[in-house]
């Protein structure tokens, strides 16, 4: 698929992927910066979604990279997850094509608003490991391919998602779950884009253009959890919920 850009746009739409990394590298959420601005573009919105995950995968893949290099990840102890959340976003990424998404699009938006309320008012999250409630196997299995496939068979939140499952199954702190759900968002990002891009969806020139961005953007996010942990992650995260969940309202409602 091709579309004319100029130059001005391309410039704009990188420095949106840009905010949208840093940003999604704290809390997810890259994709409500990065969606409408697509399609405010021109983009169809196939085309916007298939575009989205190229240059999302920018952004996670160096934010994964940044946490991994600074030992926050040991990607050893997280081959099944890694392995479960691309099969479970390859699955949604089929299942989307046939099943009618209305009833999650009505959910969704009390769901991403529950996780901002969980990270606003729970005292229990903190920079310390706590309790583990399940095996890596049982939580590889269980809730990386579950979200997982909810990325590929819808999308928004994914990242809060992960690192919800990471702080309330695992037991990690706030920093750690943010660092190891980017990532498995890396993982489903991956997958979806190969089913997008086996059905022509991709505007590769202006991915890679904004997938720049995004590493930009991302490696700075990464950078702030790191030296800055819950003090930014956790006011970060409660915003997107609520701007998350605000946009789904209104564009279910008006």
């Amino acid at each position: 698929m091709s579309l004319e850009l100029s130059y001005e746009l391309m410039a704009l739409l990188f420095a949106v992927a840009a905010l949208a990394g840093f940003i999604d590298a704290i809390a997810g959420g890259g994709g409500l910066i990065t969606i409408p601005a697509l399609m405010w573009a021109g983009l169809p919105p196939t085309a916007a979604l298939a575009t989205n995950k190229l240059q999302a995968c920018g952004g996670s893949f160096f934010a994964s990279f940044y946490f991994v290099r600074k030992g926050m990840v040991d990607l050893s102890k997280m081959k099944l997850a890694i392995c479960c959340a691309f099969l479970g976003a390859a699955l949604g990424t089929v299942a989307v094509q046939l099943i009618d998404a209305s009833v999650l699009k009505l959910l969704l938006p009390f769901l991403i608003l529950a996780i901002g309320c969980y990270f606003l008012f729970s005292k229990s999250i903190s920079e310390e490991d706590k309790h583990q409630v399940m095996s890596p196997t049982l939580f590889g299995l269980t809730a990386a391919l579950g979200v997982g496939f909810y990325d590929g068979f819808f999308g928004p939140g994914t990242g809060s998602f992960f690192a919800l499952a990471f702080v309330s199954l695992a037991g990690y702190g706030l920093a750690k779950a943010t660092a190891h759900a980017k990532v498995l968002n890396f993982s489903t990002n991956i997958a979806s884009l190969i089913f997008f891009a086996l059905g022509g969806k991709v505007l590769w020139l202006l991915g890679g253009v904004m997938l720049l961005g995004q590493a930009i953007g991302a490696t700075l996010g990464s950078r702030m959890v790191v030296t800055k942990g819950s003090k930014i992650i956790r006011p970060l995260v409660v915003t997107m919920s609520i701007a998350m969940s605000g946009k789904l309202l209104l564009e279910h409602y008006l």
